[in-house]
């Protein structure tokens, strides 16, 4: 598991992101636990991103600590999101974690999905 140091991180979690992440993770209860984040093909705009509590680890990940969470980026999904920011949205449309990817060419109404 690489960590960057003495860069940015490769992805920026936002507090409100962190804050939810650590909710999950203590409402979960299991030791190890880290959120991943993962690009994988589908989605109505060609790729979608896909969200996990999870306490594995492999060789290629990158690992991000803001504010006492972990997030974990494998290696081929980090070509995707390099740069962008996690964030957590509570509002009138509901509560969910929105990436804002500068790789992105476009993305689906819903947020969840985006092309190159």
């Amino acid at each position: 598991m690489a960590e960057i140091k003495g860069r940015p991180d490769p992805i920026r979690v936002t507090p409100a992101a962190a804050r939810r992440i650590g909710e999950l993770v203590r409402k979960d209860g299991r030791p190890g636990l880290k959120f991943r984040i993962a690009v994988e093909g589908g989605g109505c705009s060609g790729f979608r991103y896909k969200f996990a509590l999870d306490d594995s680890s492999f060789p290629d990940d990158v690992t991000v600590r803001a504010e006492g969470a972990e997030v974990v980026v494998d290696g081929m999904s980090l070509l995707y999101v390099l740069g962008a920011e996690l964030d957590f949205v509570d509002d009138l449309s509901g509560a969910y974690f929105k990436v804002s990817n500068p790789n992105a060419s476009s993305s689906c109404g819903c947020g969840s999905s985006f092309s190159v």
